[in-house]
């Protein structure tokens, strides 16, 4: 199903409507949340606003449930698989990693083999945590300049699927966070083609249901399952999210995969934002996203101009690891500057008010959306110019982010589980991590639980750490030592 087959009334939005005549009900509360409707809690409602509070409500026939709804929510869950193509869609209070845990849940049992690129987010090897499926990891291609790890090549997606024909699923990041698509088409078709799910982390990508121009959606390539971040393009509150699934998978199976992590008392603001937002989309989202992209080229040029940046855009497509490039994404090769992405991320935040979504070793990325508007993005083209004035320096000694195969000894769960000793870092080379490490964001590791740390992935750990990486992940939050298997 595609956008243009829409059939329901996106107009509605039937969990909004709900909590606006509950609203008008003045029901008297006997049941949680304990703050009543904001009355107990005066600073939190002086803070949040008393319309917010008091919609920050417990679940109620008039109000249905999460858990099992036959009602708004069932309601709101069918205009959200009519807009964006689905055969079900289930609204998501636990941000996207409770979506891509629950897309990995249903695909996989322990001892299943699940393919995938390296360059996941930690919630996907989180959830082989949880589940005990085996990793048979795909390596992305590099961009040697940008340092960037690129999409899955198809031939590489083929061989992996003939040399494990009992693997469950393939999963495929569309976009990366850098705004790199795979051939998810292609992918798809391998991957049915074997018998196997396919399955799509759409974190980055929820404006593709939306947006003439952009990358494919999952739902419209084929894929079986999509997690979508609506929060960060789709205008929704922080933690709200989307799980789509296609006509092969059962929606009852789903639920019940859901309901073992998600909350039994879900937030009806987080519900209540899906379903606006939803509304907003399915209504505006095509104009809407066509102006974000044309922003965003016109940030390229402008960045461009400035000479040493490098915003990188669709001439990196090659018609396999670099697919499609999503247009609407802002990201800047500085180590021609003789800065770190950090480093620039650090002097914008702190000598020029703009936040931007994150810096790693190599590059930033500004992230556009909605509510972006063109006079802010003169001011962040207008500092990247300032900040390579004042600070540009030949660059000697600067590392790139290339991206590191990693050595996997044993799978994820076995590893997070098995006996372990903590030791200092700079004594670790050799042995095999039980835990993560990562700079946040992006959140890609750069250590998973049953792989081998080699010297390559301490000296990328100490750059990091040295540049400002907020580095996540292992239990001493200092990442002075970590645990190995003993």
């Amino acid at each position: 199903m595609t956008r243009s087959r829409t059939r329901l009334d996106q107009s509605r939005a039937p969990i909004y409507e709900a909590l606006e005549n509950f609203r008008q009900m003045r029901v008297v509360p006997f049941d949680v949340p304990g703050h009543k409707r904001g009355r107990g809690n005066p600073e939190l409602t002086a803070f949040l606003g008393k319309q917010c509070v008091g919609v920050d409500v417990n679940s109620m026939k008039p109000l249905d449930n999460l858990c099992h709804p036959v009602s708004v929510i069932r309601e709101a869950e069918e205009l959200a698989a009519d807009a964006f193509g689905a055969a079900h869609a289930f609204l998501m209070v636990g941000g996207t990693t409770s979506s891509v845990q629950s897309m990995v849940l249903t695909a996989c049992k322990r001892g299943d083999e699940i393919i995938l690129p390296r360059n996941v987010h930690k919630s996907v090897i989180n959830a082989l945590v949880l589940c005990g499926a085996v990793p048979v990891y795909v390596n992305p291609d590099v961009d040697q300049r940008l340092g960037i790890s690129l999409g899955m090549r198809r031939e590489a997606v083929a061989k992996a699927i003939a040399a494990h024909p009992n693997a469950v699923a393939v999963l495929v990041n569309n976009p990366t966070y850098y705004g790199i698509c795979s051939d998810l088409r292609a992918i798809v078709k391998m991957a049915h083609k074997a018998g196997m799910l396919c399955l799509a982390d759409e974190a980055h990508g929820t404006h593709f249901y939306f947006g003439g121009g952009l990358p494919v959606s999952a739902m419209e390539a084929g894929a079986d399952m999509a997690a979508v971040s609506m929060h960060k393009s789709g205008g929704s509150l922080t933690q709200s999210s989307l799980l789509l699934v296609g006509p092969k998978v059962h929606p009852g199976y789903v639920r019940q995969i859901i309901n073992l992590t998600q909350t039994t008392s879900s937030s009806y603001l987080l519900m209540s934002s899906l379903d606006i937002s939803r509304r907003n989309l399915a209504l505006r989202g095509h104009t809407v996203f066509h102006q974000v992209a044309d922003m965003a080229e016109y940030a390229r040029q402008e960045i461009n101009a400035v000479g040493g940046y490098y915003a990188f855009g669709r001439e990196l497509m090659n018609g396999d690891s670099v697919f499609d490039f999503d247009s609407t994404k802002l990201s800047v090769h500085t180590l021609d500057i003789g800065l770190a992405g950090i480093e620039v991320y650090d002097i914008l935040r702190d000598e020029y008010d703009i936040q931007i979504e994150f810096g790693d070793i190599g590059n930033i990325l500004a992230y556009l959306s909605m509510g972006d508007r063109p006079q802010e993005l003169e001011r962040l083209v207008s500092a990247l110019a300032e900040i390579r004035r004042r600070y540009q320096t030949d660059g000697t000694g600067l590392l790139s982010q290339e991206y590191i195969d990693p050595e996997v000894v044993t799978s994820p769960q076995e590893a997070f589980y098995a006996e372990k000793v903590n030791l200092p870092l700079e004594e670790s080379e050799g042995r095999v991590s039980s835990e993560f490490v990562m700079c946040y964001p992006p959140g890609i590791p750069i250590l998973a639980p049953g792989e081998r740390i080699t010297a390559e992935i301490l000296e990328h750990i100490r750059y990091a750490k040295e540049k400002g990486c907020s580095m996540t992940g292992p239990e001493d939050a200092e990442l002075k030592r970590i645990n190995v298997l003993v």
